[in-house]
């Protein structure tokens, strides 16, 4: 990828000087070469996932997703060595630094992926200078709308209704989307579609002149499955429009289910579920569309679900300074020096500062907040508490693992940053006292700045144990259904959590179980289920340490209850709907199943959504 630096056509020598003035501009040439690269890998592996959706190819799809990931991660390593030897050792000062990212912004001024572009600047610049987010020499805001040349590109298709019969309406937008596979029965598949849509119409009022349908010329795909995606606006309403398309074994193409409720949309591009692959064009406008019909989903959670988690990082990192700005004073006029295109100046919250995150202290992470922000700082401990034996690196191993694994809507996604800077005024004294006393190693306190070596971000959620001490008997059931779910359904994807412990899941704004805690998670097809063995006299009976031999790797699912929860309704009812999850013959019998290479079929939608024949 590298590339001579200043070819000189003409044979003759050229001027040392004219070296050292253009340099800067062969340094962000070479940042805009390791962008195209990467972007042109994005691409082609998003477009190839269609084929092995065609062919089944379920493995394939799942080791592209892993691919994707660490994609970005080899792309902007390249690229900055290939900088280095551009640069020759040498230093350079911020001037000329302000120079490479004006030469690079240049460039990439009429991208329909200047977003994504900027992102990718800002990731090689780190490797220079690791230390916090200087305006002047990275993209740290927007640099505008992302959309000035929009109209060269449309991202979706629109459809009147009018008067249209849905079903030939249906039969024009699968055209749309051609496939080299064979539809199981495509006309049945319109008939259960056209109804159920049509019963939805009615029960909202109807027809109306001014209903349309608008989809997105993407696909997206995850799994074993592919999503056509729109939206349907209705009297001013917007309303998600998702198909859901299988492909089962011995069968052709089918449409699984028509999904119009909005938690169920969001649900499947939820932060605990793996990105999807989609072939996109331009990545504002289709997270600008998704966002009309989830407009409770941060934009950064949604740059992560479409497969831009890097960007995803950098929004998220603009959302948390506007919430610094926004609750930093006090309910008042704007802040001093606030820029007009940051926004938000004008609706500041009662000040708030980083506290600990509610909730029973873990024995490896140090958990902090802010009151009415959505998420949490998750930072390793410089010592685990015994009976803890993992190591920092082993964590570290475990949070990476779970990020490249098909999370099955059951893992919350995380954003890991490493020399993070935050504001040493927003720290509480009890929080900041903590940070020193347990991480002593990864935090460095400066004037003005808390500067923090390696952290994970995440979604803040209900612990389960803190959900269940105040939820009704109702909510409590459901929760406890949920979790006995959650553990099968991570079983189903080659995950043992390790540590079953309530207070390890969490409960989410739509009362989804997820897990959270990642330390002792463990593949199945890696762990040895078995029976305790069976007694044979009264003093074994009655010993306190187990008689019997007890490797690494055993697990004994039958002490899951004495640890999990105290006897009592809670406890019971969980034994009565999930009391498999207590036997080693499930767990041994997943195994097997995955050892066998199968993968199993997680929906991330409710059964009673689908056209189950």
């Amino acid at each position: 990828m590298a590339f001579k630096l200043l070819s000189n056509s003409t044979n003759r020598p050229i001027d040392q000087s004219m070296f050292q003035a253009l340099r800067h501009f062969d340094v962000a040439h070479q940042f805009l070469m390791g962008y195209m690269d990467y972007y042109y890998r994005f691409k082609l592996i998003t477009k190839r996932a269609r084929i092995r959706f065609e062919q089944r190819d379920w493995h394939g799809i799942q080791a592209d997703a892993r691919g994707r990931i660490t994609l970005y991660r080899d792309d902007v390593d390249e690229t900055a060595r290939e900088v280095v030897q551009l640069l020759k050792e040498q230093s350079f000062d911020a001037a000329f630094w302000a120079k490479v990212k004006a030469a690079y912004a240049e460039e990439i001024a009429h991208f329909n992926t200047k977003n994504i572009a900027e992102t990718f600047y800002n990731s090689v610049y780190r490797h220079f200078h690791q230390v916090g987010a200087n305006r002047d020499l990275m993209f740290v805001s927007r640099t505008s709308s992302y959309r000035e040349y929009q109209g060269l590109a449309t991202i979706s298709m629109d459809y009147d209704l009018g008067t249209r019969n849905l079903e030939e309406l249906l039969e024009e937008l699968l055209a749309a989307f051609p496939f080299d596979a064979p539809w199981d029965d495509k006309k049945a598949d319109i008939t259960l579609v056209a109804q159920r849509w049509q019963q939805h119409i009615d029960e909202h009022g109807g027809r109306s002149p001014d209903d349309r349908l608008e989809v997105l010329s993407s696909l997206f795909y995850r799994n074993k499955s592919a999503y056509i995606v729109g939206r349907f606006l209705k009297n001013g309403t917007i309303v998600p429009f998702i198909l859901p398309l299988l492909h089962p074994e011995g069968k052709g193409l089918l449409i699984d289910a028509l999904l119009l409720e909005a938690d169920q949309v969001t649900s499947i591009f939820s932060y605990h579920r793996s990105y999807f692959l989609a072939d996109i064009t331009v990545p504002s406008d289709m997270v600008d569309f998704l966002h009309t019909f989830m407009p409770t989903k941060a934009i950064s959670e949604l740059y992560n679900a479409i497969g831009f988690e890097k960007h995803g990082k950098t929004v998220f990192y603009r959302e948390l300074v506007r919430h610094f700005r926004k609750t930093k004073e006090g309910k008042g006029g704007r802040e001093k020096g606030a820029r007009p295109q940051d926004a938000l100046e004008e609706t500041k919250e009662q000040r708030e500062d980083f506290i600990t995150a509610p909730g029973i202290a873990g024995m490896v992470m140090y958990v902090f907040t802010m009151p009415t922000l959505n998420m949490v700082f998750k930072i390793i401990r410089d010592k685990f508490a015994p009976p803890k034996q993992v190591t920092p690196a082993v964590v570290k191993e475990k949070y990476d693992l779970v990020k490249r694994h098909d999370r099955v809507g059951r893992m919350a996604d995380s954003y890991l940053f490493e020399k993070l800077a935050l504001p040493l005024d927003r720290f509480s004294p009890e929080c900041l006292a903590e940070l020193r006393e347990t991480a002593a190693t990864k935090v460095e306190v400066t004037e003005d700045t808390v500067l923090i070596s390696h952290v994970y971000v995440e979604k803040k959620m209900t612990p389960l144990n803190l959900y269940l001490n105040e939820a009704n008997e109702e909510d409590a059931k459901k929760a406890l259904r949920d979790y006995g779910r959650a553990i099968k359904q991570l079983a189903a994807a080659n995950i043992f959590p390790g540590d079953l412990l309530l207070k390890n899941f969490g409960v989410t704004r739509v009362k989804r179980v997820v897990f959270y805690d990642y330390d002792e998670i463990e593949l199945v097809t890696d762990c040895n289920f078995r029976h305790i063995p069976e007694a044979k006299t009264h003093e074994q009976e009655m010993a306190s340490a187990p008689w019997y031999s007890v490797r690494p790797n055993d697990i004994f699912p039958e002490e899951f209850p004495g640890f999990l929860m105290r006897s009592g309704p809670n406890l019971t009812y969980l034994r009565e709907i999930h009391g498999e999850i207590f036997d080693a013959d499930f767990w041994n019998d997943l195994k097997e199943r995955l050892q066998a290479g199968e993968i199993m079929d997680v929906y991330p939608y409710r059964t009673k959504y689908r056209f189950l024949r």
